[in-house]
């Protein structure tokens, strides 16, 4: 068998090459697809078949890199995005608050839903204890801006004085009939108003259950506008 020391020769020569030749095609291939060109094209036909194989794990290594970098670049983005939804949602918090804090204390005008309580009260016989509870029902029943006769805003410290000619609101002198708009779940108003025995019958009696002249009509309205601010 004289052939077959040449013919194993052969085989194992061309299985070298098999894998050389397939070495070679990936390392073309990454060599197109890399962004800097070197303009003498590599012969890497020269190469030894272990430094074509280090060549191609130092490729693999470098795309794993760059893989992983722009997973990480990714999550930076997400987490950039998620913090400016954050930051939006705690400032339009902040937002509504000082808005809500602005109406609370009467320095801006403010427009909703809510209640008109027109008090008619000819003989001057509404008592300041009985405006006073009245105004107390309402913001246990969440009002939100209250003001009287379109002219003086209602707020925490303001003060109200029964005169033989009508009221005053904070120094302000009103007169018969006393509108005074309330915004807030109209529903809600309207009962902590009307309800039995509450603010609406004691401004229509006087301490001895008699009544006194006085009627109060409690209009539910689907917009109200408390328009005067408080300036003080």
């Amino acid at each position: 068998m004289p052939d077959g020391p040449k013919r194993s020769i052969l085989f194992r020569g061309k299985r070298g090459q098999a894998v050389i030749a397939v070495l070679l095609a990936v390392l073309g291939f990454a060599a197109v697809t890399q962004v800097r060109t070197n303009s003498d094209d590599t012969n890497y036909s020269a190469y030894r078949e272990q430094d074509l194989v280090d060549l191609l794990s130092a490729l693999s290594a470098t795309s794993e890199r760059v893989q992983s970098q722009i997973t990480q670049l990714e999550q930076t983005r997400l987490h950039l995005q998620q913090n400016t939804s954050d930051r939006q949602a705690a400032l339009a918090q902040a937002d509504k608050q000082l808005s809500d804090l602005k109406i609370l204390a009467g320095t801006v005008p403010a427009q909703g839903p809510g209640i008109a309580i027109t008090i008619t009260d000819p003989d001057n016989g509404v008592a300041t204890a009985s405006v006073l509870d009245l105004i107390e029902e309402l913001r246990s029943a969440g009002v939100e801006a209250m003001s009287f006769n379109d002219r003086v805003r209602v707020v925490a410290d303001t003060a109200i004085d029964a005169t033989g000619a009508g009221i005053t609101v904070d120094g302000v002198q009103l007169h018969s009939p006393y509108v005074l708009t309330a915004i807030g779940d109209p529903t809600t108003l309207a009962g902590a108003v009307t309800f039995a025995r509450g603010p609406e019958y004691i401004l229509e009696h006087d301490v001895q259950g008699n009544p006194n002249g006085a009627t109060v009509d409690v209009a539910q309205k689907p917009q109200v506008l408390v328009r005067p601010v408080v300036t003080r």
